[in-house]
Parts: C-alpha cells; sequence; structure tokens
C-alpha cells in the first residue's frame, strides 16, 4: 500500500510541479501545445480547446509544452516571443509550486510536531554559559557561525561544528547582540545516581507554542531548513564527501518511504512520516530544478537572462535554436544519470 501511495505521491509532485508552469504561461498568454503526467508512450489523451491533455506510462516526470519553447515559430504567443521577464516567472512557477507544496505538506502535520525553537528558558545547575556576558533567560540564539537557527537542533548542530569558538547572534529584548568568539564546548553533566554522567551544552528552551501563526512560523522555517539541507548534501556531494552511488532516485525513494512507513508503530505515525518525507522531497525538486544546469528550470532561467544580455549588446536576438541543442543535450545526461541512479537503487535492493 504504501509503495502504492509512494507513487502516487511522486505523480502528484510531478503535477503540481508542471501545473505551475500551466497556470503561469496561461496567464501570461502562451499557448500551451500539451500538458502531460509522466514520459513515454500516452496511455490517455484527452483533446482540450488548444491543449493537448496526456498521461503517460511512465510515472518518472512530465512537462508542458508550451508554443515556441525551443525555437521561434512566427506565433505571437509563443513562449519565446514573450518578454523576458514573463518567460522568467513561468519558468520560476513549477519550483514554487513545488516549494508551496512542500510548505502545505508540512503544515498538514505541523500541529503535532514536537519542535522547540531556541528560545532559552533556563539553565542546568552549574552551567557556565550563564551570565550577563554570555547568555540569559528568555534570550533568542538567533545565528551561529552565520547560519541561521530556527530550531534547537540547529544549536546543538552548529555548535557542534568547527571547534568550541563560536560567533553567536541572540535576540534580546527585541534587539540584535553579536557575542564574538565564544568558547562553548561541552559540558559533562551528572546523570542518575550511580555516578553516571552526560554531555551537554546546559540550556533549557522554552516549550513550543500552538496555534495557527505558531504553526505556519513552524512551517515555513521547516521548509527553509530543507532548503539549507539540500544545498548542504549538494555541497557534500560536489566536493566528495558523499559518493555518486549513495544517490538515491525514485526506487530507492520509493523503498524507503516504504520501510519507514511499514515500521511505524501507528497507522498515525506512518501518515506522519509519510508527508514528512514528501515535504523533503518536494522542497528538493523546487531547489534541484532551479539549479543552472541546461534542460532544468534554473537553466533555463539562465540562458534567458544571458540572451536578453546578448541582445543588448548585439542589437539582435541569438536564434533559440542554439539554446535548445543544449537543453537537449543536457536532457540526454540527466536522462542517463536517472537510469544510473535507477540501477544502483535495484543493485542496493538486491543486496539487501
Amino acid at each position: 500500500m504504501y509503495i502504492l501511495l509512494a507513487i502516487l505521491a511522486f505523480g502528484v509532485l510531478i503535477v503540481t510541479h508542471e501545473l505551475g508552469h500551466f497556470v503561469a504561461a496561461r496567464a501570461c498568454g502562451v499557448k500551451v501545445n500539451e500538458f502531460a503526467v509522466g514520459m513515454g508512450p500516452a496511455i490517455l489523451k484527452k483533446q482540450g480547446k488548444e491543449t493537448l491533455y496526456s498521461l503517460r506510462i511512465l510515472p518518472l516526470g512530465g512537462y508542458c509544452a508550451m508554443e515556441g519553447e525551443d525555437a521561434e515559430t512566427g506565433d505571437p504567443r509563443a513562449f519565446t516571443a514573450k518578454p523576458a521577464w514573463q518567460r522568467i516567472i513561468i519558468l520560476c512557477a513549477g519550483a514554487a509550486m513545488n516549494f508551496l507544496t512542500g510548505f502545505v505538506l508540512i503544515l498538514c502535520i505541523a500541529g503535532n510536531a514536537s519542535f522547540t525553537e531556541p528560545v532559552i528558558y533556563g539553565f542546568m545547575d552549574g552551567c557556565p554559559y550563564e551570565g550577563e556576558a554570555l547568555l540569559q533567560t528568555g534570550d533568542r540564539i538567533y545565528s551561529i557561525d552565520g547560519h541561521r537557527t530556527w530550531f534547537t537542533t540547529d544549536v546543538s548542530d552548529y555548535l557542534g561544528r568547527g571547534g568550541d569558538v563560536h560567533d553567536i547572534v541572540l535576540i534580546r529584548d527585541g534587539h540584535r547582540v553579536k557575542l564574538t568568539d565564544v568558547s562553548m564546548p561541552l559540558v559533562e553533566y551528572p546523570a542518575g545516581e550511580e555516578g553516571q554522567t552526560v554531555w551537554r551544552y546546559g540550556l533549557y528552551f522554552a516549550p513550543r507554542e500552538f496555534g495557527l501563526w505558531a504553526n505556519l512560523r513552524y512551517s515555513w522555517y521547516e521548509a527553509l531548513s530543507f532548503v539549507r539541507l539540500v544545498w548542504r548534501s549538494l555541497g557534500d556531494l560536489l566536493s566528495g564527501a558523499v559518493g555518486v552511488r549513495e544517490m538515491s532516485g525514485a526506487v530507492g525513494i520509493v523503498s524507503y518511504v516504504n520501510d519507514v512507513a511499514t515500521t511505524a508503530e501507528t497507522a498515525e505515525e506512518a501518515s506522519f512520516d509519510f508527508l514528512y518525507i514528501f515535504a523533503l522531497i518536494a522542497v528538493n525538486l523546487a531547489v534541484m530544478n532551479m539549479l543552472p544546469i541546461p534542460a532544468l528550470d534554473g537553466g533555463r532561467v539562465l540562458f534567458t537572462l544571458l540572451t536578453a544580455i546578448a541582445t543588448l549588446i548585439l542589437h539582435r536576438k541569438p536564434d533559440p535554436k542554439y539554446e535548445g541543442w543544449l537543453h537537449t543535450a543536457g536532457f540526454v545526461l540527466l536522462m542517463g544519470l536517472m537510469v544510473f541512479v535507477m540501477v544502483n537503487d535495484v543493485l542496493k535492493l538486491v543486496g539487501k
């Protein structure tokens, strides 16, 4: 059941992405020739007034085929005939819809989420960081070493990175207070009656707030946290900290979703995990689609800007067919990467 739900969820994310392009294109007066969900041969078709709507056999993608998307056609309603700013809006609309979908999914589970914002509620006995020169009750830890802290997990994460000395920005009584070169190593505290100890920073954080505004704030922060996670993962991939073989595609994600959902103790917990994972995937798709790579929306935005600059300098518009060739080459390479990742996912499943 969870495998089918995961495949259906992927379809929903594809539809929302392409729907963003479709709605923006129609709003800007661009003719849409086909709105397709899936790739490969069509299994269902319906001709609208001017747009062909189709469902295709492979649930691994989709597209919104606009008139004159990669070549001049002479049609005044063609994509290439529109001003650069309208084309950029159309191109960004898909990623915006994915991000919005992720935000809405987080909002659906926000009421039951156990998050804590980094507002200091108190200190453990003997905590060395309590005092007028350092931390006080009521302080909100705004950032650590330039990294925004939205949740208490961010505090422990960034205090644990790059040594024990940090630059910390606080919100205290409505004003920003910057602490420079603060030494904050973990401190050993007693735990239990048999001499056990634990390592802590010694901070207690205020319990979470409830209500619509608190849930909206939490959902927004979590969506931004997902964006940061995607960028960090890309950095790890480019730096070699994570290998290409550790990447997962649709097959690996569906398998992971099934494993997480089936091991949940209750149906409510399974639903929570399911929505949380696909909220992360939705935001991931938004970020990845805006990378400046040919065939992706970000690559098309980049070429739109370059074309506008070239037109101003050369006083003539470059032939869009050359851009079309680059996007075709990028698409082929991306399909090759998808196949590699899919095969890698299958081999990992077989090796379990």
